[in-house]
């Protein structure tokens, strides 16, 4: 895995250069600080520290920005969306990029960049507990919310059709933290951005949505005021075309996996993370560090595959804890696929063969998400995908593109012009989409 570091580190150089070389004027305020200071929020939408560097929607696209600038980024952290409006208004940072929704209220108060994600105000509270079924029911159930933010903008829309609707505010707790008071019945309802909900239902699953409160309202950064230059920067750098791809890009590796959510699933995978993970766990951590994976992915995968039952066994006749095809167990020395130890190590040793066969042009993250797909369609179909892709004018080295090519691979206007023929293509893309849910999971608890 050194050779990709060593690559991931010459593609990111290549990059920053090129953008250096076309880099546009950087406004004054920019200039003079030597940098773009940026306030945000620690929180999974936002920014957050990773496994080995900070990552976030907010965070790379911050980033990609000061990029075409030429200039570095300093994040400063608040705790609260007031606290961030706040220090902003006292021109504490050039930027506030933290999932900051443009509504009426704030545009009278603040200078907003050009619009870059959509969400929905959504009323979410526990699947047993009081749920309203309509707006007029909402004066009848406990409300809490995060003060000054867009959620109490609405609600004091709301409040002129139903006088009697009232809330809680909470200047402390973020909206991440109220949710989790949901789950727990400590509160009977919030409100949260949809983007929000969609990731801590993961987490909580008994979360529910009752209903939308809001059409879908566009996210923006909030500049420092008067920096009219940052704007026009900012409105240049987002028309692009390039940019456009980038919030794709974004889009799609951030939220693109979140968007489904099956109750039953992830209420059954806490329970087994409970129940079976720890006896495996130590199987999966060894097996993981000696192929150099991630032993949550290669946990992630397992589950997947045979929700970590050592004995499973499938109608096609693949066995064990990682659901091994005879074939593929002969070929890795296993000689007893129900022994979870030989299992998960030939799992291992599988996983990363096909990390480390997926094409040099496919970067990370995705080439994560190719070598998973690889690893369950087989990589015959995965680079067929990749030859389809370019004929149909998709970009066969990104995931985006390329999960929606793959379940083409079952339709016979396309696998008949393909070297390897049929395969069940949408498998690899629900299996991707799984795993990613699985392991995030896991690396909230872990």
């Amino acid at each position: 895995m050194k050779h990709l570091k060593k690559q991931r580190v010459l593609v990111v150089c290549i990059i920053l250069w090129c953008l250096a070389g076309c880099e546009q004027s950087v406004p004054e305020s920019v200039r003079d600080a030597g940098k773009l200071v940026v306030l945000t929020r620690n929180a999974p939408t936002t920014y957050y520290i990773g496994r080995d560097r900070p990552m976030g929607f907010e965070h790379d696209l911050v980033t990609a920005f000061a990029a075409s600038l030429g200039v570095e980024v300093e994040f400063k952290m608040r705790h609260t969306i007031a606290s961030v409006l706040e220090a902003i208004d006292r021109g504490e940072a050039h930027i506030a990029a933290a999932g900051l929704t443009r509504t009426p209220q704030r545009e009278r108060t603040f200078l907003f960049g050009p619009d870059y994600h959509m969400v929905q105000q959504q009323v979410v509270c526990h699947r047993d507990g009081p749920r309203p079924r309509r707006l007029r029911d909402l004066p009848n159930v406990e409300i809490l919310i995060i003060k000054n933010s867009s959620y109490e903008e609405r609600l004091k829309e709301l409040q002129d059709m139903l006088p009697e609707l009232r809330w809680k505010t909470t200047a402390y707790w973020v909206t991440e933290e109220v949710l989790e008071r949901v789950w727990r019945k400590q509160l009977d309802c919030t409100v949260a951005d949809s983007t929000i909900v969609s990731i801590n239902r993961r987490y909580h699953p008994e979360l529910v949505v009752a209903f939308p409160i809001t059409d879908p309202q566009p996210l923006a950064w909030i500049l420092r005021p008067g920096s009219t230059d940052l704007r026009h920067a900012l409105g240049r750098w987002f028309e692009e075309d390039a940019q456009n791809d980038l919030l794709r890009t974004l889009r799609d590796r951030y939220f693109g996996h979140v968007e489904i959510f099956d109750y039953v699933d992830v209420r059954t995978y806490h329970r087994h993370i409970e129940k079976r993970l720890p006896e495996f766990r130590p199987l999966f951590e060894h097996a993981a560090k000696t192929h150099q994976l991630p032993w949550t992915l290669l946990a992630a995968v397992a589950y997947q595959e045979s929700h970590w039952r050592p004995k499973a066994k499938s109608p096609t006749g693949v066995r064990g804890i990682m659901m091994l095809t005879q074939p593929t167990a002969r070929a890795l020395g296993v000689t007893n696929r129900l022994d979870p130890v030989q299992s998960i190590n030939a799992g291992a040793k599988h996983l990363s063969q096909q990390f480390r066969r997926v094409p040099k042009k496919v970067q990370n993250p995705d080439r994560m998400w190719f070598g998973l797909a690889a690893y369950n369609v087989g990589m015959n179909h995965l680079l067929d995908a990749m030859v389809l892709a370019e004929r149909l004018d998709k970009n066969p080295h990104v995931w985006r593109d390329l999960k929606t090519v793959l379940p083409l691979l079952a339709k016979r206007k396309y696998f008949e012009t393909l070297r390897y023929g049929y395969a069940r293509g949408s498998e690899p893309v629900r299996f991707v989409r799984r795993i990613r849910n699985y392991r995030e999971i896991l690396e909230r608890q872990f």
